[in-house]
């Protein structure tokens, strides 16, 4: 390789982004959608519009319909109209959740005799309403420990510890897996872009007249690109940490090294974009589709990797989000590190990824006309 025309390449580059002013969308973008996924995407369902019949009216029942005004999970709204007239206003929207106290509750409850309660839930989003099913099992069965303890101690008793996320915050189960959200599409939204704005341009014919190799070409596209975003590894850290607070318990070298080879591998996706089209719009388009839509599905943002079955954990393994994400949460949230075999297995699949779509790359430029 010719270190000098490596050189002239890279300062015509950052002299373009700098004079289109693109280089503030290297550091703009990916601040912005961690931002407004960051705050926007919620998991835990608050405030739920819930309306109570208590047709027992009795100490138990208030006592039961008192730790559910005492919930944050709940706005609470006791009523006495009719089962039908209940229902009716879950169908038009005015409430998430009906409960209903069966009468002779704190009778056969005294009795140890089997009770129910009557529970609707507006299940029209699948997760929300499961989220909110549980809310109920939980306040129920804390208030039959409370009001009757004797019938709520059972021979097992579930000593429960939540690991790694103890306080359950969303933050910390949403910023990692967007982290790797951001350093998939930013890096290869600019790289769609390096090549194809040459054939559009028609200044594609200077590297196919000149001897400049497709090693060198390629790499003094992708070297003031992968700088440029590099910082962005340290940008989107210290927003996770100081502005989201999320705990970093692993390895920063481990955290580092990872992105590194993650930015190749987004750089490589876009750059073989802008290889194969021909036009900067379709090159942008299409790197959107290829990086945004598996970023989400397949990133343990949405759904864990692990409940996926059949075509859509094959796609999972496909693209290397998996793999970066998992890394990621482990040096946020667990810490194990490289002690763990599956982490150093992940690591290593996304050197392979990165020097595997480096090499198609260099095989698909042509260094002519076809």
């Amino acid at each position: 390789m010719k270190i000098g025309v490596i050189k002239a390449y890279i300062l015509k580059e950052l002299t373009e982004l700098v004079r289109s002013r693109f280089i503030i969308m290297v550091y703009l973008m990916p601040s912005m959608i961690l931002f407004l996924f960051g705050y926007g995407i919620r998991m835990e369902v608050t405030h739920a519009r819930t309306l109570i019949l208590d047709n027992d009216q009795s100490p138990i029942s208030h006592q039961l319909v008192s730790k559910f005004e005492h919930s944050k999970y709940f706005d609470v709204t006791l009523s006495s109209v009719s089962e039908d007239e209940a229902l009716r206003r879950i169908k038009r929207g005015e409430s998430d959740l009906i409960i209903i106290i069966p009468e002779s509750f704190e009778k056969r409850l005294l009795h140890a005799q089997p009770t129910q309660i009557g529970v609707y839930v507006d299940a029209a989003f699948p997760s929300r309403g499961v989220t909110m099913e549980n809310y109920v099992k939980g306040v129920v069965l804390d208030a039959a420990s409370s009001v009757a303890p004797g019938l709520a101690k059972g021979i097992i008793q579930i000593n429960q510890r939540s690991l790694f996320n103890q306080a359950m915050r969303d933050e910390d189960a949403i910023v990692p897996g967007l982290i790797g959200l951001v350093l998939l599409v930013a890096p290869a939204i600019l790289a769609a872009l390096l090549i194809v704005k040459e054939k559009e341009r028609g200044t594609m014919f200077n590297f196919y007249a000149s001897p400049v190799a497709k090693a060198e070409f390629l790499s003094a596209k992708m070297i003031p690109v992968f700088l440029l975003h590099s910082v962005n590894i340290f940008i989107v850290f210290l927003w996770a940490v100081y502005l989201f607070e999320v705990p970093f318990r692993g390895s920063f070298l481990l955290y580092w090294i990872a992105s590194e080879f993650y930015i190749i591998i987004s750089l490589s996706i876009g750059m073989l974009i802008s290889i194969i089209t021909r036009t900067q719009i379709v090159a942008v388009v299409l790197t959107v589709i290829i990086t945004i839509i598996p970023g989400f599905l397949y990133s343990g943002i949405i759904m864990p990797i692990s409940s996926m079955i059949g075509m859509s954990r094959v796609e999972a393994h496909i693209f290397p989000v998996m793999y970066y994400n998992h890394i990621l949460y482990d040096v946020f949230l667990v810490g194990e590190g490289l002690a763990s075999a599956k982490t150093q297995g992940y690591l290593a699949i996304l050197a392979l990824y990165g020097a595997g779509l480096l090499t198609l790359g260099s095989l698909l430029l042509r260094k002519e006309l076809k």
